[in-house]
Parts: structure tokens; sequence; C-alpha cells
């Protein structure tokens, strides 16, 4: 089984509706909505359509990631919060983002971690006392590292946390099997991402050869031309 969408509304909410049946909600990231929001947008999409979100950067980011600053978020005790910190602060935002999760029955909530989030003692303390601590539903967790890992160590994490390796899979291979779940931003140039990048038919084509190698493969497009990907990549599906 493999779905496609994208990490955003491109052209709109109710257009998108229309045009597909997977979509990634990414202001849970930046700002969570209220539950009333995610409960109308959970009625308007319509039966059948699913949804996943990303977790409250409270959670994953520094109080010094840039992101705060472009979500308009100002917080007191800096050092509480991200990089999984035991704290009431990072807790806290977990349950927020359970909240909205659960309003729009989703099934995947993706946890994107900064480059900062490095492999270290401390961070693997953490995310075993995060991941061994909330309540996880129904959800599927799903992982998204920026920084590189031991891929055995990661492999015995996910399998001990019952989290799901999101990588971008012209990129890496996940160290997790069965279930996928791919993020595709783009190119990658000089370290950096390139979210400018329309995907080419061999890309798209390499990209599926992937997903099919899995039970289930989640496939979300990332890039400035998502919508049009995403497109063309189902009617790449429609074809196998």
């Amino acid at each position: 089984m493999i779905k496609v969408g994208c990490c955003g509304f491109p052209g709109g909410m109710k257009k998108y509706f229309q045009e597909f049946s997977l979509v990634e909600v990414q202001k849970t990231f930046y700002s969570p909505p209220k539950v009333e929001t995610a409960q109308r947008w959970r009625t308007h999409a319509g039966e059948g359509f699913e949804f996943t979100l990303k977790a409250w950067q409270l959670i994953t980011h520094p109080a010094s990631s840039p992101t705060y600053r472009k979500a308009g978020i100002n917080v007191e005790d800096r050092e509480k919060y991200g990089f999984f910190r035991p704290t009431e602060e990072v807790f806290s935002a977990w349950e927020r983002t359970r909240e909205i999760a659960e309003a729009l029955e989703a099934s995947v909530v993706v946890f994107q971690c900064p480059p900062r989030f490095t492999q270290s003692e401390e961070h693997i303390s953490n995310l075993k006392s995060f991941f061994g601590s909330i309540e996880r539903g129904s959800f599927t967790f799903a992982l998204e590292l920026r920084s590189p890992w031991d891929r055995e160590l990661l492999g015995e994490l996910c399998e001990e946390l019952k989290l799901v390796h999101c990588v971008d899979p012209l990129q890496e291979e996940p160290v997790t099997s069965g279930f996928a779940y791919f993020r595709l931003h783009g190119s990658y140039e000089g370290g950096r991402i390139n979210y400018r990048h329309r995907y080419s038919d061999e890309e798209l084509k390499a990209v599926l050869k992937k997903a099919m190698e899995y039970d289930t493969a989640y496939v979300l497009f990332n890039n400035i031309y998502m919508g049009e990907d995403a497109r063309r990549f189902l009617e790449l599906l429609k074809q196998h």
C-alpha cells in the first residue's frame, strides 16, 4: 500500500481535499491550531481522507531555533525546551500535539529533529525518557533525524521505542522495515536542501521502486513544487 500527499496544502485546502487523500499538517509544528479548528478540517476533508502531522517544535527544537521566531514564540527558561528534554514544558507540548492529532484522527505523528540533535548520551536518554513516558494512543510515531547517527544504534532505538525511521529515500535507507514514511524535500547541494528542486521522472520512478519494498509506504512531498510532483507521482503509481 502506497499513500501519497504533500506537507501542507498547495493550491488551498478545499482544492487539495478534492485531489488528494493524504496530507501532513505543518501548522502543528509552528503553532498548533485550536482543537475546534482541527475538528473543522477533519469534517471538511470528508470520509476516507487521512491526516498525519508534525509534532510541535517545543518538543524537538531548542528555543534558539529560528523557527521559534518565525512562529512568534517567546518562552522563558529557554533551556527547558526542545531535544525531547524530560521537562514539564516538553511533555505539555506533547499533550497539545496529541489533542490536535486526536481531533484530526491522525494516523502518524512526525518528530522532525534539527541538525543539532546529534547522537549523544544525553539525547539518547531524552528519547528513551520521552517515548517511554507519553501516552501514545493509536498513533504511529515517525522520527526524522538531520544529523548522522550510527545505523545499528538507531535501529535498536527504533525497535525499543517503536519508532519508524523517517527518511528521504533518495538520500538514505531507513533502519526500520515493513512501514515506511518518506519525506521528499528536494535536492541536496553542499549539505543544504534546495527546496526549489523539481523531481525528474527518473527520480520519481526511483522513489516508487523504494516504496514498493514496504508493506505500507507514505510518500510526502515537501518541496516548492510539491503539488505538481505529487500529482505526477500519483499518475506514475496508477501505471503500476
